[in-house]
Order: C-alpha cells, then structure tokens, then sequence
C-alpha cells in the first residue's frame, strides 16, 4: 500500500488527526487536504499517483521542427552520408530554419528510437590530435580496398590536407602503382597547389626503404622539394586519411555498386565535392573543409614551418616514480611521482611537446621537453 492511501484511509477509518499523521509521516498537511479532496471527488481513482509533467511546456521544440529534423536524418542515412547532431544543425541553418541545440536534437532522435545510446567511451581528455599549421602544410596519402559489381577488387588512393581535412583527391585503378601515385599527386596539386610535406606509411608505392632504395613518388618529391615523412610503426599518425576512407566507404555502399573504376571514379569525385563542401566537420569548429581551407594562407614546398613530428611510446613507470624518452638522440628522464611506481602509461610526443597518460586515458602530466636538462623535474 502506498503512503497516499495509508493515510487517508488512517484518517477516514480511524479517526486520527492529520495534523498528527503528517507529523508522523514526515508529510505536509496540505498534501494530505488534496489527497482527501481528490478521494472525496474520484473516489479509489483519485489515490492513484500522478505524473508531475508540467501540462504546458512553452519552450519545447515544436513538432514542425522535430518532423524536419527527422526528416533531414533519414535523407542523410540514405545518402550514406554522415547524420549526427552537428551535421543536421548545420544542414538546418543552411536552410534558414530554428537551430536547436545538438543535445536537444539527441533527445529527439532518442525519443523517436532512431538513435541508440552508446556506453561511455574512453575520455576526449586522453586523445592528443595533431595538425599543421596553414592548409598545404601537410598532406596525408593512403589507399584503401574497395569492390566493383563484378567482385573484382580495387584500389581508392586518398589525399587529405592535415590542418583541414580538405580531400584534395579521390582516385580508383585496379592496384595501385608508382606511376598512379604520382599521378593523382599531381593532379591534387593542380587543384590546390603542391604541399611542404606529404605523410604515408611505409607502403612499397610510397616508400622503396625496405628495399633500401627510392621509388618513383619519393623522386619526385625530391625533384619538387617536398618534404616526406613515413610513420613505419604507428599507422595511427595517418588517422584523418583513415577516418576519411571509413566515411568514404559508408557513402560509396549506400551508392549503386559501380561497374568500372571509370564509374567508380565518378563516385569519388561527387563524394570528394560533396565531403569538401557540404560536410561541416566537428574538428574544425563545424566547419566545412573549403571554409577552413579558404581562410588562410597556404604553405608550399621549401615553407619554412616544418610538419610537427609525433610519435606514441609505451612505458612503465620506474620505482623512482620517472620515464625515459629519447628525444634528438639524448635520453631524458620526465618525472611523474612515486605514487605512480609500476604504473603502465602511454606518451603522446609531439616535437617537445609530451603529455602523458594512463592506459586508461588519466593525464599524469603535460610539459615542454627542456633539452638542457636530463631530468625533466615536477613543477612545484
């Protein structure tokens, strides 16, 4: 039995005061008019709990609204195009509309069960992002496997700009070779001019090391004075180019499957404008490549602002509460505390710059590596 019939019924059928079963109970006398009041009025009905749902809410969003994002959301999925909160908000300013806010768009999408809550990930306080400075800066290339009509295999080879995640080019050839590297290289470069590095794994198309020697794209880089830099053990350093094939390959299956690398070649270039232009991007300030790309000067070959140089180690803290890093060839120890003895970390170096963390993404400490000092000493 509820408190609300107990005490109406302790009231009506034995007679006690409600001045004293409020005190008792720990209730307000008031409540318990209303409660009398409702039971005299509705009978056993008028005891049962109701919602305390306001009947009006003035600044809900208005069912127009809702209807239009929603609507946004499901052109957006059939496209295989990105369909998230910030992506419909922008969509929605493009048209002029309200732009609630991206929670209150989530709340929506929950309420209607178009989207499911995903179980807390890692922390954004342990990511660590890495980008040029100016647009050309620093390209990134990488090529990824896709499949024809006919089930015959492909290649896509990507080029990304680091600082805006601009997609400078978008090509498919059955395998990818020297000569098609080079090629699509300098076709991004006629579109946007030539970059002062460019970024990619250890891949034989665009690295002869393993072979102790030098393929064609690397000379030619050479020839233009680019700047190369390979990332041998951490593919993750060529994150925005993989990001962009996973969005690529999303929007590509929600596409007929092309027949030739001619048609598929046409896919990409529509994905590439589309990507450029209408697809507003969380890590640049929900901004659209282009916009970012556009709104600054651009660095070129022989640019005096080098690509920073990044890197991830894993360690174990020393009984002494340190870690070593090796930086320009000297070994340096960094300082963390006793408490962390024994401690697995994770070191995110970028140039001097070093942060360190907890496998589990807690931040232990952030510093600027002072070359002329072997121990890198806790700041007071």
């Amino acid at each position: 039995m509820d408190v609300g019939r107990y005490l109406v019924e302790a009231h009506l059928r034995e007679g006690r005061a409600i001045a004293e079963l409020a005190r008792v109970h720990g209730v307000h006398r008031s409540w318990m008019y209303k409660l009398l009041a409702r039971y005299r009025a509705e009978g056993e009905a008028g005891l049962v709990p109701r919602s305390r749902r306001p009947h009006r809410s003035p600044t809900a969003m208005p069912e127009a609204l809702a209807e239009q994002i929603v609507r946004i959301r499901a052109r957006l999925l059939a496209e295989g195009l990105d369909a998230g909160a910030l992506t419909i908000q922008w969509h929605l300013a493009q048209q002029d509309l309200h732009v609630p806010s991206a929670s209150s768009i989530i709340r929506l999408l929950r309420r209607r069960g178009l989207v499911v809550p995903e179980p807390h990930k890692r922390p954004r306080s342990s990511f660590i992002r890495f980008e040029a400075a100016l647009p050309n800066q620093l390209w990134q290339i990488d090529a990824t496997h896709w499949t024809l009509a006919d089930g015959s295999a492909v290649e896509i080879l990507n080029l990304v700009d680091d600082h805006s995640r601009l997609l400078v080019a978008a090509a498919a050839v059955r395998t990818v070779k020297a000569a098609d590297a080079v090629a699509v290289f300098h076709q991004a470069a006629a579109r946007v001019g030539y970059p002062a590095a460019l970024l990619s794994d250890n891949a034989a198309v665009f690295s002869g090391s393993s072979r102790k020697g030098k393929v064609l794209l690397e000379a030619e880089l050479e020839r233009l004075g680019i700047r190369r830099n390979a990332a041998p053990y951490h593919p993750q350093t060529c994150g925005k180019v993989e990001r962009l094939h996973q969005t690529q390959k999303k929007w590509l299956a929600r596409q007929p499957t092309a027949a030739t690398c001619a048609e598929l070649c046409s896919r990409l270039d529509r994905f590439r404008l589309h990507d450029n232009a209408h697809r507003p991007h969380r890590a640049i300030g929900r901004r659209t490549p282009q916009e970012v790309f556009d709104a600054k000067c651009k660095a070129g070959p022989g640019s005096a602002l080098a690509p920073v140089h990044y890197r991830v180690r894993y360690d174990t803290v020393d009984p002494q509460g340190k870690v070593s890093l090796r930086y320009d060839s000297r070994l340096y120890h960094i300082g963390l505390g006793r408490p962390y003895r024994g401690t697995k970390i994770v070191m995110f170096v970028a140039d001097r710059d070093v942060r360190v963390l907890t496998e589990d993404g807690d931040l232990l400490r952030e510093l600027v590596l002072d070359p002329a000092r072997d121990y890198q000493r806790q700041s007071a």
